[in-house]
Order: structure tokens, then sequence, then C-alpha cells
């Protein structure tokens, strides 16, 4: 009889092994994501879980990880498209599930199961529950955003009627200061030629005592 080890994968680990990480690709996460969610749900290591992907499951599952690949494509192009393309999202959801759960699993179009579907759209409902949560806070920063610059907008006016208000008080108070300096030029000009009259001015006195001045 052959021993078996207690640490041994079965093809049930093998199993959500291959369904987790999947999930993983198709959503645009990581694979290292996928490996601490398989250990946390079968009580291994990520490592384990990835060297088990990479050395054993990760062959038998070439195809899915294909179609997986393209799920992911689809759904990051229809992240940007407008939601009135309603018609062409629930089209490319029928195909996901078709590739998804019929193909990789060997199934006919008409053996999809219900189950199977559920599962697929429950996905989905995910996937669009935080597109939706995403942009809320997109919009949300959007419109904190144009408050911002609206009070900005306001601050810039406010600071542009001071600065005019400052030019003009300069423009009088530098012309002010240019008519004084005039006075103060006109006036030490008078007071130089009153001080030349006065010396040039002379005095004598005639004959009767009069002064009279002597040019």
């Amino acid at each position: 009889m052959t021993a078996v080890r207690q640490d041994a994968w079965s093809a049930e680990d093998d199993l959500i092994l291959a369904e987790i990480t999947l999930r993983h690709i198709r959503e645009g996460s990581t694979q290292l994501a996928a490996f601490e969610e398989v250990g946390e749900k079968i009580g291994r290591t990520s490592a384990a879980c990835g060297f088990r992907w990479n050395s054993c499951v990760r062959k038998s599952y070439e195809d899915a990880i294909g179609i997986a690949k393209g799920q992911r494509q689809k759904r990051s192009y229809l992240k940007k498209q407008p939601a009135s393309r309603g018609a062409q999202v629930a089209g490319l959801i029928l195909g996901d599930i078709e590739e998804d759960y019929g193909r990789s699993e060997g199934l006919s179009e008409n053996s999809l199961s219900i189950d199977a579907v559920i599962r697929f759209l429950r996905q989905w409902k995910g996937t669009f529950q935080e597109a939706g949560r995403q942009l809320k806070m997109l919009e949300r920063d959007l419109r904190e955003k144009e408050e911002e610059l609206s009070e900005l907008r306001v601050e810039n006016e406010r600071l542009s009627r001071e600065v005019n208000l400052a030019q003009s008080d300069y423009r009088v108070v530098n012309d002010d200061y240019k008519a004084l300096i005039q006075i103060m030029d006109r006036a030490r000009r008078l007071a130089f030629l009153n001080e030349e009259d006065e010396e040039k001015t002379r005095f004598k006195m005639d004959a009767n005592g009069n002064l009279e001045r002597i040019e």
C-alpha cells in the first residue's frame, strides 16, 4: 500500500487553485493576490500555492488562461465605454459565459449550468460595483477640484484688485513726490538769487544824510 503524504495536494485543491487564479487573471488582479486567497482558503502558504500553480496546475489550463486574459481585455475596454453601450455589454457578458464556463470546461453551449451562469454574473456584478465606486470617487474628487478652482479664481480677482489699487496709489504718491521736488528746487533757486542780490546791493549817505543805493 502506497503511503499518502499528509500535505499532498488533492484534486479539489488543484481545482480551487485553478478557479481562483483564473478569476484573478480575468479581473486584472495579480497572481500573487490569487495565491494568497487560495492559501487562506485551503490552509497553505501563498508560496506553496505559487509553486504548485507554476510547476503542475498551470500546464493543464493554458487555454483557460488565454481566455481569461481575453476577458480581462474586454473588461478593461468596457470600463472606458459610456453607460449607453449596455446592449453591447450584455452581449459580451454572454460571450464570456460561454468562453469561461463552456469551452474551458469542455461544455457545449446548451449544457451551461445555472450555477456557472450565476457565479459568472456575480463576478461581473462585483466588477461593475467596484467600477461604480471608483466612478463616484472620481466624481467627488472632480467636484472638490472645481470648488477649489472657483475659490482660487475669487482669490485671484481679489488680489488683482489690490494690485491695481496699489499701483494707482503709487502713481499718486509718485506724482506728489515729483511736485514736491519741483517746489523745493524752485524755492532753493529763489533763495540763492536773493542772497546774490543782497551781496551786490551797496548804499551811501548823501549830503543831506539820506541813504542811496550804489549800483
